[in-house]
């Protein structure tokens, strides 16, 4: 069975952990922790990068920092994973649900004025699959009404748009290092926070609400509770290895690129018949090859290639269920228009295997099976 997904070993992370554990700190914010962070910084440019738990964490982090409150609205797409919604709807937010461009299934930046009310707080672009939204447009829009740009660049690292690394271009930027993703470490994430005057909030709203970063810098003679926040911290085992993937990350993107530049190639004549799409990559976006997706006529379409690909051993996945029609994006959200893109991309698009170390063999099967099945 050839995997949808396998995740990658640079073949340092080992020698990193054993570090860790003979230096006898296996806690958060050790010297692997360090590491990550000023690679962060120095990647993104942004004032600050810590990393988290998760890209959940840092999304939470996010809606923090931006004060979001009870009755605030936060402006989104419906076509991303249910962490993008959750992170506001716990702060006692409307996650307020608009479509998506059909080339490039991020947030139609057409449709975001038209979804801020007095209420609006903030934006949340998610860069799909590794493309930059229209962030220009998207940042003149906030920046005209008042508002947070928070970028979920999950599967945006080593991504830019306009020359700029995602994540690095709105008010917060949060990232996913979870197995399914680039650069991993199981699971983790970080979040870039490119106002600078939210930089020592962040920090604090990480170690639980406490100032104890500024206290084991000796910038104050003990530490305490000064502001809400929660657990945000990775262990530093989880840093080890994410560092050696960091130290990887152009390798790593240049062997994906490959692998998708190949796809491409391959469903070039299928997608000019028109019995499929390819992904689209605005000529301002540089991505990371995050993955390699197929939009089809139809669900019946799909059904019928994910069944024949299964049958000669490979295994596929569609993508996300609207959250603007799941049970609790009903309940804690509402929809600002039509939502016809994203149900139709909900229910034709298909994923292919993309990971390091894939055969170019397995691709020609694949295409191949795709072409006697459209």
């Amino acid at each position: 069975m050839i995997k949808f997904n396998k995740s990658y070993s640079t073949g340092i992370e080992l020698e990193y952990i054993k570090d860790v554990i003979e230096s006898g700190h296996l806690s958060g914010d050790g010297s692997y922790t360090a590491k990550c962070h000023d690679w962060l910084q120095h990647k993104t440019g942004g004032s600050r990068a810590l990393l988290t738990h998760s890209c959940t964490a840092a999304l939470e982090m996010s809606a923090i920092l931006a004060d979001i409150g009870p009755g605030d609205e936060v402006i989104m797409p419906s076509y991303t994973f249910v962490s993008t919604a959750n992170a506001f709807v716990l702060r006692g937010a409307v996650p307020v649900f608009v479509d998506i461009r059909a080339d490039t299934k991020n947030i139609d930046e057409n449709l975001i004025e038209g979804a801020i009310t007095d209420r609006t707080k903030a934006i949340v672009p998610v860069h799909y699959a590794g493309v930059g939204c229209e962030m220009d447009a998207i940042n003149k829009i906030a920046q005209q009404h008042d508002l947070f740009v928070i970028e979920d660049a999950a599967q945006g690292v080593n991504a830019s748009y306009k020359q700029s690394p995602l994540g690095a271009i709105g008010t917060l930027g949060c990232y996913s290092f979870h197995e399914t993703k680039n650069i991993i470490s199981g699971e983790g994430g970080a979040i870039i926070i490119n106002d600078p005057h939210l930089a020592e909030r962040a920090e604090i709203i990480r170690e639980k609400g406490t100032n104890r970063s500024q206290f084991l810098r000796g910038h104050v003679d003990k530490y305490t509770w000064i502001d809400i926040g929660s657990s945000y911290l990775p262990n530093e085992l989880t840093a080890a290895f994410l560092y050696a993937q960091l130290e990887e990350v152009d390798s790593i993107t240049e062997q994906r690129v490959l692998l998708w530049n190949n796809y491409y190639q391959l469903f070039e004549e299928l997608a000019d018949s028109g019995a499929v799409q390819c992904p689209v990559v605005p000529e301002e976006c540089e991505h990371n090859a995050h993955m390699f997706y197929l939009t089809l006529e139809s669900s019946t379409a799909r059904d019928r290639i994910m069944d024949a690909l299964q049958s000669a051993g490979i295994q596929t996945a569609f993508h996300y269920i609207p959250l603007h029609s799941s049970e609790a994006g009903i309940r804690y959200g509402r929809q600002a228009s039509s939502m016809e893109v994203t149900d139709n991309v909900s229910d034709t698009l298909l994923r292919l295997p993309l990971w390091v170390g894939l055969d170019a063999s397995v691709q020609n099967l694949i295409a191949d099976v795709v072409t006697r099945s459209v």
